[in-house]
């Protein structure tokens, strides 16, 4: 007797079991799917790992090549190469396309804050190059790119802002400067504030006032951003649910912004994902060079699972979901905080194949009742 596939539905897809399900499909009625993408992956020199950003993501971040350092190195020097490959990837596959990242303390050359004379730049310098960098990288990708993560990680861990050299120089109307420049540069851009550690609710507060400043005084904001770059035990499900309800009440999209989930072990319960923090490396710290144990696997995918169907119950609330990567090969954090570990974060494994986080997460998705 022939065997036939199984056929299975999830949402309004309709699958076979010799079909791996596309994620943006699975998910097509609820919110779209991204993922964080890099130069070598767009121009197809990793074949595997650009047929599943194809097959199964339908919005794009850039992770490093629009950031202040790589589009705009000297005062005088634009390098929009990259960046313009990144844009015509996704318009060819009919992707959503996100600019990451405007105005951020890190990854930007030191000249942006200096004079030139061996001081620090004026507060009009300053906003000059700030308008300057916003209109002309903004501007170049006008009506194509449809999202900007305009402010980065403007917020300490108790919800004040930090002390960067944006907040140092030109003061906090930094951020109602460079939102002001973003809308004037693409008026039809939706234009996003991003952060880390948000569920933590000091955090959270923090990033509801800046909201409501910037709505205050009339400053476009369309959205927040939630990174969740995740650890097996935090944040819990009740933190993500509190943090989606408060922000939903802001009347702006959320979207979670840069998802991965650390399964390494750590040296303190430090929940920051601040990328300049460093720690040594030691062999205890690197436990699954050879790969996941089974148990630490179920761990991962029940996670994913969980917080998935979180992302669900407030799928009125949420724009986007993205993860911070497509494979463990290419996540950061592999670097971070420790250099040379072997991690596995995401849904698909250093060879392109799902895992049990991948099923897990599909199957969150409500199948319709017969």
């Amino acid at each position: 007797m022939k065997a036939h596939p199984l056929i299975i539905t999830i949402g309004m897809v309709t699958l076979t079991s010799s079909a791996q399900p596309a994620l943006k499909e699975v998910f097509t009625n609820y919110f779209l799917i991204g993922t964080a993408v890099t130069e070598s992956q767009i121009a197809g020199q990793n074949p595997i790992q650009t047929t599943l950003i194809k097959k199964h993501f339908n919005a794009i971040t850039p992770e490093n090549m629009m950031k202040w350092e790589g589009i705009h190195p000297r005062p005088d020097r634009f390098n929009f190469a990259p960046s313009d490959r990144f844009v015509e990837f996704g318009e060819k596959n009919g992707m959503f396309i996100i600019g990451h990242t405007l105005i951020w303390h890190e990854q930007t050359p030191k000249w942006v804050f200096e004079d030139g004379q061996g001081g620090s730049a004026s507060r009009d310098l300053l906003l000059t190059r700030m308008s300057n960098h916003i209109h002309t990288v903004v501007g170049r990708y006008k009506g194509r790119i449809k999202g900007w993560d305009v402010v980065n990680e403007a917020l300490n861990e108790d919800g004040t802002l930090r002390s960067t050299p944006w907040l140092n120089i030109i003061g906090e109307d930094y951020l109602v400067k460079a939102f002001e420049f973003a809308h004037a540069a693409d008026p039809g851009a939706e234009l996003y504030y991003n952060d880390y550690s948000l569920e933590n609710e000091p955090k959270r507060n923090g990033a509801i006032a800046l909201v409501k400043k910037l709505q205050s005084v009339g400053a476009k904001i369309t959205a927040i951003g939630t990174q969740t770059h995740a650890k097996l035990d935090w944040p819990s499900p009740q933190l993500v649910d509190d943090t989606l309800t408060a922000f939903g009440k802001l009347g702006v999209k959320v979207m979670i912004a840069e998802l991965d989930i650390d399964v390494m072990p750590a040296h303190s319960q430090n929940n920051s994902a601040e990328v300049s923090r460093r720690e040594a490396a030691a062999p205890p710290m690197n436990p699954y060079r050879l790969g996941l144990p089974d148990s630490v696997q179920q761990a991962l995918a029940a996670r994913y699972g969980e917080l998935f169907a979180v992302y669900l119950r407030h799928a009125d609330k949420i724009s986007r979901v993205t993860f911070w990567g497509v494979t463990d090969g290419d996540s950061w954090l592999n670097n971070w905080p420790i250099r040379g570990r072997t991690n596995h974060p995401l849904l698909f494994d250093r060879s392109g194949k799902t895992k049990p986080a991948f099923t897990n997460v599909i199957e969150t998705v409500p199948r319709p009742k017969l």
